[in-house]
């Protein structure tokens, strides 16, 4: 097939999407496919004219806002040109963390307490017990998530030079580990691939702990009760039909062995661009099952051509 692998957009995840979109056109031109490369920029006219000509199919490998939000996917809607991942509505939902958490919460899905504030809202006092964390609501990577704990003097700094929009998501933190699930798959078809623990030495998952070399790693299987390793399956399957995702999706959880086994498990976010380097949390599930890069990759733009 001839693909078109759309790389490094304009969010502030763009350093890692270019990363993504280079690894996963080698890995496609491994399985056989004729592959471009499009480093997509702010003008929509070059994107057109990029795909011009019409590509049997799109490998969307870019993150955040407007390549993982329901932009491009509406794009390639209007052109009907097939392309990876989850479709617009999905994609939406998922990057907006607060409609994201509501429909889990009504498909019954454990989520962490949590509301949304103005960010004049934090001079006002504490907005819920210590420790809680503030999210940006429509970014991904971990960008500007922030923890604030006992004797933190920073809330009222944060807020006044908050740079993500009008909202802040405020969320109860939940102590423990970090797990994440990957789904691959379409409504009845979906299967969860495996739990992961990520491990690292930083305060918590942050950007740096996600990207920098030695901030994290990966223990697949994770050593977890068997109970949660069922549950946490089950619960990210759930999710990626809840919201409708398509084709690879990532659930991030939190674990609260804190008190014993078998603790509790609370449901972050859900990732319909995850990261997409052959070290990546989805890859290395696939791996672990079996399933090498270049395979999932063409796996994906197979799924993207023909559905389920």
């Amino acid at each position: 097939m001839n693909i078109a692998v759309l790389m490094g957009g304009i969010s502030a995840e763009r350093e890692v999407s270019l990363s993504s979109g280079a690894q996963c056109a080698a890995a496609l031109r491994k399985a056989g496919h004729a592959v471009r490369e499009i480093d997509v920029g702010r003008d929509l006219s070059a994107l057109l004219a990029a795909l011009s000509p019409r590509p049997d199919a799109v490998f969307n490998a870019l993150h955040g806002r407007f390549g993982e939000d329901g932009c491009i996917q509406g794009v390639l809607e209007w052109l009907d040109i097939p392309y990876t991942h989850s479709g617009v509505r999905a994609s939406a939902i998922a990057m907006d963390k607060v409609a994201s958490k509501a429909a889990f919460a009504t498909a019954g899905l454990p989520v962490a307490p949590h509301r949304v504030i103005a960010p004049s809202d934090m001079v006002r006092g504490d907005p819920m017990p210590r420790p809680y964390v503030l999210k940006p609501v429509n970014e991904g990577s971990s960008v500007g998530v922030t923890i604030v704990r006992e004797r933190d003097n920073r809330p009222c700094h944060l807020a006044a030079e908050w740079p993500y929009g009008d909202r802040i998501l405020v969320e109860k933190f939940v102590p423990g580990r970090e797990l994440t699930v990957a789904v691959m798959g379409e409504n009845g078809t979906s299967r969860a691939l495996a739990v992961t623990e990520i491990v690292t030495d930083h305060r918590f998952y942050d950007y740096s702990a996600k990207y920098a070399d030695g901030g994290s790693h990966h223990v697949i299987p994770a050593g977890i009760h068997a109970d949660i390793y069922a549950r946490a399956m089950d619960v990210a399957v759930a999710a990626h039909r809840a919201l409708g995702c398509r084709g690879v999706s990532r659930c991030d959880f939190r674990y609260d062995d804190t008190e014993g086994e078998p603790g509790s498990l609370a449901l972050l976010e859900i990732n319909t661009q995850p990261g997409m380097t052959p070290t990546s949390l989805v890859p290395e599930q696939a791996a672990h099952l079996g399933m090498d890069f270049p395979a999932l990759c063409s796996w994906l733009v197979e799924h993207a051509r023909c559905g389920p």
